[in-house]
């Protein structure tokens, strides 16, 4: 990954605008690692670090010849060139650096926002502005519980993300299973329903997502979510376990499907047979297919060609999922419920969206994950974790980590430094010179590409080190029972690849969390600067 030998042609931060307001397909990728790019960037720049660009190009921009414009610098470096350069070994035709970078943008006057998965948060926002979605404070719903009322809290997050912290009482339902399985968990239309997130999106979602497709019940979202109740001085739960009930009576699915349906429709949602996907087809058109259940339901077996996505975090996680603005996006289910409501809000988010209509399950006939496509690296000279134990021993090999630091900080080999792979070179600095360097991450996929990176550094510096790939990756070293080290050891490099969310875990600061809530509330006037969000809410 070393300095990009062909120039690149550029585009003006007013070109990529007109773009947005055309609707026209771009992706604007954000290269810096995710903590950079959640302090500023473009509302709909998607953030693709360096670091793993061979690794999800493929997957995030399916269409070779799309109109890509790249930017961001790290540490006075400017990054667009390097992604440029392995874009263009990647296949793609169309590539471009954003004139003046990121400083340009914001000196022509564009809009910059913080956080990540913005557009969803923004829209959440508008959305609530729009409809007036009811919502009931942290002390207000406490109280409901502490009476015993007739009410059914339900948290509309991933379910890992439930266990770690919880309303109590409050049962797991992922925002897209909550129209279909509302009925189920309150059968009786008196019965309150109060919907939580962490913080505020996707409780506002899920509770118009219920008022949208006509559940007859009382609805109201956490106002602010478990960071309002934290706020309340209120006790959340930690490992809870209730999930909604995996069985939903057929007149309460048709119910479901019917409302489901009626909101799709008003919204703008196209529906096809499935046999006629192929003509969504068209050259310069991206497609990206979606099946929108839950994890298990997709590994049980799904229709070919598409991924997983469960619809509330796709809703959530948009920028993320589907990166090329302008692209089509085609949503299928079994139940004629999760993908309608998923593309519901899709499309008011100004997506192009189609459903597929529910098919016999013979025609879901792949199985299990979806093997992301990815190129080979170089090969490299790889070791097996009993030799590295060994080298290790004699105190002259250097162990470089490059996985997420949050796999680094829970456990990593005795001694090993973490990096990140797009700042090799600022790790070196830190790192003792060594006679070997061992390159490693969770499965060495990463560790390959950093490998063949850190011997170009090595060779223009003059050094005569040998570079390897752990065999298997951390995961090998795990499996044979050698020893493993915790925390933050050696950090090569500060840890930019994450943005700590001011909404996750539980010990956040109530200050961050306040402003987090402030931030949130700012969405739309950022929004009316912005102008290229194509949002209509219905």
């Amino acid at each position: 990954m070393t300095a990009a030998t062909i120039q690149s042609p550029t585009t003006s931060p007013s070109a990529v605008r007109q773009a947005l307001l055309d609707g026209a397909e771009i992706a604007l990728l954000d290269v810096r690692e995710e903590d950079p790019y959640a302090q500023s960037h473009p509302l709909w720049a998607s953030n693709f670090p360096l670091s793993k660009l061979e690794l999800q190009a493929w997957s995030r921009i399916p269409r070779r010849d799309t109109r890509i414009v790249v930017y961001g610098v790290h540490d006075g470096e400017d990054l667009a060139p390097r992604a440029a350069q392995v874009l263009r070994a990647l296949g793609y035709t169309d590539v471009s650096e954003l004139e003046g970078g990121l400083d340009a943008w914001i000196a022509g006057g564009g809009e910059v926002f913080r956080d990540v998965n913005v557009p969803s948060k923004s829209f959440g926002e508008l959305v609530e502005s729009k409809r007036h979605t009811p919502s009931l404070s942290a002390p207000e719903v406490q109280a409901l519980i502490d009476a015993k009322a007739d009410v059914v809290i339900v948290d509309a997050r991933r379910f890992d993300e439930y266990q770690t912290m919880s309303i109590p009482t409050a049962t797991s339902v992922p925002g897209a299973e909550l129209v279909l399985r509302a009925r189920e968990l309150a059968p009786n239309p008196d019965t309150r329903i109060i919907v939580n997130c962490a913080g505020r999106t996707r409780s506002i979602i899920g509770t118009q997502s219920l008022i949208n497709a006509g559940v007859p019940n009382p609805v109201a979202a956490l106002r602010n979510g478990t960071i309002g109740w934290t706020l309340a001085g209120q006790t959340l739960d930690r490992g809870a376990t209730r999930r909604a009930p995996a069985i939903v009576d057929a007149t309460r699915r048709t119910a479901a499907r019917t409302g489901a349906r009626d909101i799709a429709t008003r919204a703008g949602v196209r529906r096809l047979a499935h046999d006629a996907l192929h003509t969504l087809e068209a050259p310069g058109r991206t497609v990206y297919r979606f099946d929108v259940r839950t994890p298990e339901e997709f590994a049980d077996g799904h229709l070919p060609g598409f991924v997983n996505a469960p619809g509330g975090q796709l809703v959530q996680e948009t920028d993320h999922s589907a990166p090329v603005r302008g692209a089509r996006i085609v949503l299928a289910d079994d139940d004629g419920v999760r993908a309608d409501m998923t593309a519901s809000w899709l499309a008011q988010m100004g997506w192009d969206v189609t459903v597929v209509e529910p098919v016999d399950a013979n025609a879901r006939a792949e199985r299990g994950a979806v093997k992301v496509p990815a190129p080979e690296a170089t090969p490299i000279e790889t070791v097996s974790p009993a030799t590295l134990a060994a080298w290790i021993e004699t105190g002259d090999t250097a162990v470089l980590d490059v996985t997420a630091s949050v796999n680094y900080v829970r456990q990593h080999i005795p001694g090993a430094w973490f990096a990140i792979r797009a700042q090799l070179g600022a790790a070196l600095k830190t790192i003792p010179d060594a006679r070997r360097y061992v390159l490693t991450c969770g499965t060495s996929q990463l560790a390959r590409f950093a490998a063949v990176d850190l011997q170009t550094l090595l060779a223009e510096e003059g050094s005569d080190a040998t570079v390897h790939v752990l065999e298997g990756g951390t995961g090998a070293w795990i499996a044979a029972g050698l020893p493993l080290e915790h925390g933050e050891t050696r950090l090569a490099v500060p840890r930019t690849d994450r943005y700590r969310r001011p909404y996750e875990g539980t010990d956040n600061a109530a200050a961050a969390m306040q402003a987090y809530l402030d931030w949130e509330f700012g969405l739309i006037a950022q929004l009316d600067r912005d102008g290229t969000h194509a949002f209509r809410v219905v």
